[in-house]
């Protein structure tokens, strides 16, 4: 007997079940009670296998399992980015396609295998590329931006004729808790799929709300879901009993039905209940009465489906319970040969996923022929400003890869706040240079979906200081995905940001953000830094390629205040000009610096507006008679380690020029590699203030200047 209160009411009830008139089954109802028995013996083992220390995630699907109606009601080629309580839908899909063992899957994800066939055992995700179910781990609702993406990828790729790994008729579904449809996370994708289909764009998606009444402990007031999306313009809205599996099947292929012929947004409201608590470590009764706990019994989806098939006389009522205990048996053997499956077994391995580099891949498409550009080539035009050199390589990429898109807030008809994608629209056309509404987060969804699905997207942050109203869409999103499917799903794309300090006549925080830590510290993700007008149009080049070869994240940092400098020493000098790079030679290698001059005395290591700076500098210092020679780094992340430590062994001396804040800014991992490379030489470093940057002259008393930088040179020097 099991010592479960959940699996003992279900077999007490199951055997009490009267039949009732005699209506067969037609498989279906049969195939949705194994999927949800299934999900329920998973769970019991889940827990089993935690208590013993020997599984690692007890957040199960109990109660919810009529989420396997809605498998049933679409095709398993619909992509599908699932709720974390998905076990029916993911057990239900995987009856539809052959050879597939997802009893199996689920368990080697709970004891952390590495033969778990999506995550290799890095996380316990329902995901699987065979059965097109996108591994999601979001508890907050972060995967709905990327479903609304997705969704409208389906449609651009409809439109520009470019197939993707789905029919053209997909849907996008997408489940999440009533908890998270209180995200803010939430609400902006779903305004944003509204706002897409409102403009008469494809919207297929499919949200499903799996509402249970309760987000941890946090009760969900009664209806509120029907009163927040009830009545939403726009959005259809369809409900369904989870403790009544025949309205749950009738219902999902309805919803299913709509979307899938008016390729607009609709809402399946699953009314469902939590069984067994939030997870495994969750004490139920101590916020919830016991009279509460047990009248949820009545309302068990898996027991909703065993009444109607034994009201049907398609089954008797020891049938089910005896199918019930098969299905417990072949977990339990599942669960004993999962156990003697090899864990990861060191950093290689779990780091695998995280880089798949192939840089003479990259190296080869970087320099690779360019589409039509028409008459006039860009490095036929002379000497560019950093943001022409910008736009001319923008459009490069767009001409020679169709897949490339180009989008953000003011890109398209304005082109650009700086006029960095001036022009692009009228020449690529709106399908593939468009404007988005203005949320970040909806941006950089869009950018997720689209790559998904087979585009590579260079999405536009209009100001560093927006980017971190959506950093969790990069931090808990696009960094992850590759890393929980083993690299079976990419996030390419180019996400441009200008930032930095340093803008005259147009400022304060919000314009002039030198933030860049939480770009940093995530794994994978590519962070360019651009000075010079050609190294930014070469540097763009590597980093659309290193995104369509390899699937990279890559953030690209444009500094505002050198969009239009011309000059570096005196105006009218054009020092700040550069000639754009032909293709073929201007591949600029991930995490490969760049040196300017041969001094002996000192290095000046910098990047951003800190290289004119720390030239400048250098220049004068040689008319006191000390050599230096300035570093840029160019690269955030990676840092170019290698040529950081032999510029600074060719001086024995070394200045850290940075124009971010002292604390968290980019001079600590800079002091950090020479001090970890066995560099024994002078270390200094000179940095902007632990400051947000205010309005006007204000801005200098806390911005790195020019002075400082020379004053520090002189100081460690000597001079």
């Amino acid at each position: 007997m099991t010592d479960n209160p959940v699996d003992e009411h279900f077999l007490t009830a199951a055997a009490a079940l009267e039949p009732g008139r005699a209506d067969p089954d037609d498989g279906e109802l049969t195939a949705l009670f194994d999927a949800q028995a299934g999900s329920r013996h998973l769970d019991l083992a889940a827990r089993q296998l935690g208590a013993r220390g020997e599984g690692y995630y007890s957040i199960g699907s109990s109660g919810h399992e009529s989420n396997a109606a809605v498998a049933a009601a679409l095709r398993p080629t619909d992509p599908a980015l699932l709720h974390y309580r998905s076990g029916g839908f993911y057990l239900r899909r995987a009856q539809q396609v052959p050879g597939q063992d997802p009893l199996r899957d689920v368990l080697l994800g709970v004891v952390a295998s590495a033969e778990d066939p999506i995550s290799a055992g890095r996380h316990k995700v329902f995901g699987n590329a065979g059965l097109h179910v996108i591994p999601q781990t979001s508890t907050i609702a972060s995967h709905l931006p990327r479903a609304v993406g997705l969704a409208f990828a389906l449609g651009r790729a409809a439109k520009l004729g470019r197939t993707t790994p789905w029919p053209q008729d997909a849907v996008v579904v997408c489940g999440f808790g009533d908890a998270s449809a209180n995200h803010s996370t939430a609400t902006g994708a779903i305004n944003s799929a509204l706002h897409c289909a409102y403009q008469g764009l494809p919207m297929p998606l499919l949200l499903v709300c799996e509402d249970n009444g309760i987000g941890i402990s946090v009760r969900t007031p009664k209806g509120w879901i029907e009163t927040a999306f009830g009545d939403r313009a726009g959005l259809a809205h369809h409900t369904a009993d989870g403790a009544d599996p025949e309205e749950c099947l009738a219902v999902a292929r309805r919803a299913v039905r709509e979307v899938r012929r008016t390729r607009r947004p609709a809402l399946l409201h699953l009314r469902t209940v939590r069984l067994m608590g939030h997870a495994g470590s969750d004490v139920e009764s101590g916020y919830r009465s016991r009279t509460e706990i047990t009248a949820d019994y009545a309302r068990d989806p898996l027991l909703g489906t065993a009444r109607a098939l034994v009201a049907r006389r398609a089954m008797t009522p020891a049938a089910v319970v005896e199918r019930y205990e098969r299905i417990r048996a072949e977990v339990a053997r599942t669960t004993a040969e999962v156990l003697t499956r090899p864990k990861l077994t060191g950093p290689e391995q779990v780091m695998a996923a995280i880089h798949q580099d192939r840089p003479e891949s990259v190296r080869v498409r970087a320099g690779a022929p360019r589409g039509d550009l028409g008459d006039r080539l860009p490095e036929d035009e002379g000497p560019l400003t950093l943001a022409q050199a910008l736009n001319r390589s923008l459009a490069e990429e767009l001409a020679r890869d169709p897949r490339v898109l180009v989008f953000g807030e003011d890109v398209a008809r304005k082109g650009g706040v700086y006029g960095v994608t001036r022009g692009l629209r009228a020449r690529f056309g709106g399908t593939r240079v468009f404007d988005t509404l203005l949320d970040e987060q909806s941006v950089l969804g869009t950018a997720l979906g689209t790559g998904l699905a087979g585009f590579v997207p260079v999405p536009e942050i209009q100001y560093l200081a927006y980017l971190h109203n959506a950093a969790d869409q990069l931090r808990g999103e696009a960094s992850t995905l590759g890393f929980f499917s083993d690299g079976r799903y990419r996030n390419p794309m180019v996400v441009r940001i200008a930032g930095y300090g340093y803008q005259k006549g147009f400022g304060g925080h919000f314009h002039n953000d030198n933030s860049v830590a939480a770009l940093r510290d995530l794994p994978g993700v590519v962070v360019a830094s651009p000075s010079r007008p050609d190294d930014a149009a070469a540097m763009l080049r590597t980093c659309v390629s290193s995104a369509a070869e390899d699937g990279r994240v890559c953030a690209f940092l444009e500094p505002i205040a050198l969009y239009h400098t011309r000059d570096l020493h005196e105006p009218g000098d054009g020092g700040w000009l550069a000639a754009y790079p032909a293709p073929g030679t201007g591949h600029v290698p991930i995490g490969r610096a760049r040196e300017h001059g041969t001094g002996t005395d000192l290095t000046l290591v910098s990047f951003g507006n800190g290289v004119p700076m720390s030239l400048r500098v250098a220049r004068r210092l040689r008319d006191r008679g000390i050599g230096a020679r300035v570093l840029d780094l160019r690269w955030l992340a990676p840092l170019p380690v290698a040529d950081l430590l032999a510029a600074a062994e060719a001086t024995g001396a070394v200045l850290v020029v940075d124009e971010t804040r002292r604390s968290g800014g980019v001079s600590e991992p800079v002091v950090t590699a020479l001090v970890d490379g066995g560099f024994r030489g002078q270390i200094a470093r000179v940095t902007s203030a632990d400051s947000f940057i205010p309005l006007g002259g204000a801005a200098q008393h806390v911005l790195l200047s020019e002075e400082a930088v020379e004053k520090a040179a002189l100081e460690l020097t000597g001079g």
